[in-house]
């Protein structure tokens, strides 16, 4: 019996070896450590009675290579499962053969580092989705080992999906994290490195620049020098450098410059606002000013009328003065329309 180890990866095919010496009347079984059968093959076929159903469609032989002595076998869509050993049994008229194969499986989906912040403290992560089987993980600071802050693991279906996690207490120090598979001889590396650097803000002019707002990354300090400018603690901490403009007026509009720079790079970037007057809104003022007019107009037509027929109308029982009353009535009319204000307020009397 010749033993033989075999390393596979998750989810990713592998090839089982076996060979032999030929000869007439071959006969070949692959079994598990279980003693089930993964593939049979005599009388110059297959013979997958017997074979137990996790490996359907999943197993095959090299058919065109078994005269030759090969009686490999083809193991498809590997499991953490499919761990063990297995056992390939060869015969022929005169001679037999068993060869044992052990099966490893390892997983390891490329690892990320991320950068989070929560309130003041900035942390960095490197989290591995699939790892089998568990890593080793070490962390540097400025190439001096470390210990990590915090680690989660979750277990899924005998693979492991870990956060290992540092806070970062050296502003301007380089961060470098590894994760190593061992089975599969695979080291993955993130390095992180924060850079000092400054955010501006200025609005361009025809000659020259104002500055409105900067920020500093050293000191994470914020300035604004217009009252109606505001930065978001929320989305700096996301390393968006938005600023909010409020109260817009027509003399805001123009070209905004947002400067990010370090000491290796310069990032430039230009955003034009455009600000102007809302029709419907100069609309709404005018209508109730136009509304308030007619109105007015129409409340004085009413008076006057109501005038009118006060001063032109005289008692029947003081015909005696009809002429005096029909004078008066004809000064008074005249009288109203020279001065109406003044009968407007004798009729309110």
């Amino acid at each position: 019996m010749s033993e033989q180890v075999v390393i596979g990866r998750l989810d990713e095919d592998v090839i089982l070896p076996c060979s032999f010496e030929s000869g007439p009347d071959i006969v070949i079984h692959w079994k598990n450590q279980d003693n089930y059968y993964l593939y049979s093959y005599y009388k110059e076929s297959d013979q997958l009675e017997k074979q137990d159903p996790k490996f359907i469609n999943r197993t095959s032989l090299f058919h065109g290579q078994i005269h030759n002595g090969n009686a490999s076998l083809s193991f498809r869509r590997l499991s953490l499962q499919d761990e063990g050993i297995y056992v390939c049994y060869v015969g022929t008229s005169s001679r037999k053969k068993i060869n044992k194969v052990v099966l490893k499986v390892g997983a390891f989906v490329t690892p990320v580092m991320k950068y989070e912040k929560k309130n003041t403290n900035s942390f960095l992560i490197c989290n591995v989705l699939s790892v089998y089987p568990y890593p080793i993980i070490t962390w540097k600071v400025d190439d001096t080992p470390i210990s990590e802050n915090s680690v989660e693991e979750v277990e899924s279906l005998g693979a492991f999906c870990i956060n290992s996690g540092v806070n970062i207490t050296r502003s301007n120090s380089s961060y470098q994290c590894a994760i190593e598979n061992t089975l599969l001889k695979q080291t993955w590396r993130g390095k992180w490195t924060m850079k000092d650097f400054v955010v501006t803000w200025s609005k361009v002019g025809s000659e020259t620049s104002s500055v409105l707002a900067y920020f500093l990354n050293s000191s994470q300090k914020t300035v604004v020098n217009e009252p109606r400018l505001s930065w978001n603690k929320e989305l700096i901490n996301r390393h968006n450098f938005s600023l909010t403009l409020k109260d817009l007026s027509l003399s805001d509009s123009g070209e905004y410059l947002c400067n990010i720079s370090s000491s290796n790079y310069t990032l430039l970037t230009i955003q034009t606002l455009h600000v102007e007057v809302d029709q419907r809104t100069v609309v709404r003022i005018i209508l109730p000013i136009l509304v308030a007019v007619l109105a007015a107009t129409l409340v004085l037509s009413v008076v006057t009328s109501k005038l009118r027929r006060c001063i032109c109308s005289c008692p029947e029982e003081h015909s005696t003065n009809q002429r005096s009353c029909n004078a008066g009535t004809a000064e008074e009319t005249r009288a109203l329309s020279d001065h109406p204000a003044s009968i407007r307020n004798e009729g309110r009397s």
